[in-house]
Order: structure tokens, then C-alpha cells, then sequence
């Protein structure tokens, strides 16, 4: 069954104000941002098609992954996207202790900082899911907090590949930050999807930026 939303509603981004969802300006720029990665498949695949379209995006990224795959990061610093905290083990705030929530983050930030010194200091809670006392911790570091205006749920198996291309093309409009990942789960719908958002985009005279 579905437990999310495409398009993130004015309500939510009102009561939540303290997060980012989208990055309003008078262009058409859309932020393409891709979460848990780095992956040595997926992660390697994604960096090609954005160089091919000479865009630069978000990698909001899993500590873990970066300890296993640090090439695939380097990589990732090396063709100039831009870079996110998105805790050790992709942790659910809403089940973590916050004492336990705060220190993987904190190891993830270890783990980022030894490869690299990001353009700016960009978290996104695993799941969108963060308690209030976790929310304020992390903005108290200097972070902002990166939420979504447009997820294509490339992560749902249950849907299509076209769904989740529908998902982005049917919702975008301009500054919105749109979520897709780099990860195996979600690989099958990213493949598709990805490069003909990427067209639809172009197409309609939208321009790509990076979160900062």
C-alpha cells in the first residue's frame, strides 16, 4: 500500500518551515538529489548520465557506504556534486534514541569530512523521518535540513518504471528538489525514469542546480 506523497503538500512545508522542501526563485531550476548511496553499481551509472546532460546534483549519502565504497565517493566529489549527510545507517529518527540518532550522524559527518569539505552543510533524515529534539541538534551543528518537493518513489517496487517517471514529469514545477536513489532497491524504476525526467526537463526549458 502507498504511505507516501508525491508532491509535498503547502501545509506540510508550512507546519515544518524550519526544513527545506523546495528552493523557490524567479528560473526554472530543479534540484535533482539522490539518496543512499554510494553504491559501486548504481552510484557509477547515475554519475555518467548526469555528466553526459552536464548537470550537477546532491548525493545525500550513508556513511556506511562511503567506509565501503570510498572510490565511488571520491568519484562523486571528483565530477562537482554537491554532498549531504544522511547518517551512518540510514536510521528512522522516529525509532532512534536521540543520544543514538545524533552520534551516527555524527559518524556519517566522520566519515564525509576525512574525504572531502562539502560546499555547505546539508542533512536529509532517512525516510523524512525526524523528532523535533533530533531536528533542532542538527540544525544547532550549522545543517539545514533537505526534505523534498517531488519524490519519484523510484524505491517502490510496487509501482512501474513509468509511474515513477509520471510521478516527477506530472509535479514538477520550478524549485522544486526531487528525490530519486542510488541504491539497488530502487535501480530498476532509476534507470528508466532518470534520463527521460532528465529530457522532459531539458525539454521545458528547466535549468538543474545543486542544494546549498
Amino acid at each position: 500500500m502507498k504511505w507516501y506523497w508525491v508532491k509535498t503538500g503547502r501545509l506540510i512545508k508550512k507546519l515544518f518551515s524550519n526544513f527545506v522542501w523546495d528552493i523557490p526563485s524567479a528560473q526554472k531550476t530543479v534540484y535533482l538529489t539522490f539518496d543512499d548511496g554510494p553504491h559501486p553499481d548504481v552510484t557509477p551509472w547515475v554519475l555518467a548520465t548526469l555528466k553526459e546532460h552536464n548537470i550537477k546534483a546532491t548525493f545525500f549519502c550513508i556513511g556506511d557506504n562511503i567506509e565501503k565504497h570510498p572510490d565511488v565517493f571520491e568519484q562523486v566529489i571528483a565530477d562537482g556534486h554537491s554532498i549531504g549527510n544522511h547518517t551512518f545507517n540510514h536510521l528512522n529518527g522516529w525509532n532512534t534514541q536521540n543520544e543514538a540518532y545524533t552520534a551516527n550522524f555524527a559518524q556519517c559527518e566522520a566519515s564525509i569530512l576525512k574525504r572531502t569539505t562539502p560546499l555547505a552543510k546539508l542533512f536529509r533524515p532517512p525516510y523524512g523521518k525526524i523528532k523535533r529534539a533530533q531536528s533542532a541538534w542538527v540544525r544547532q551543528q550549522g545543517y539545514k535540513i533537505i526534505m523534498w518537493d517531488v519524490l519519484s518513489a523510484d524505491f517502490d517496487q510496487s509501482i512501474t518504471p513509468q509511474q515513477c517517471l509520471h510521478n516527477v514529469t506530472s509535479t514538477v514545477t520550478g524549485g522544486s528538489i526531487i528525490i530519486f536513489h542510488d541504491s539497488v532497491k530502487a535501480s530498476a524504476n532509476l534507470r528508466y525514469a532518470l534520463p527521460k525526467a532528465i529530457e522532459y526537463l531539458k525539454e521545458n526549458k528547466y535549468s538543474f542546480g545543486v542544494v546549498a
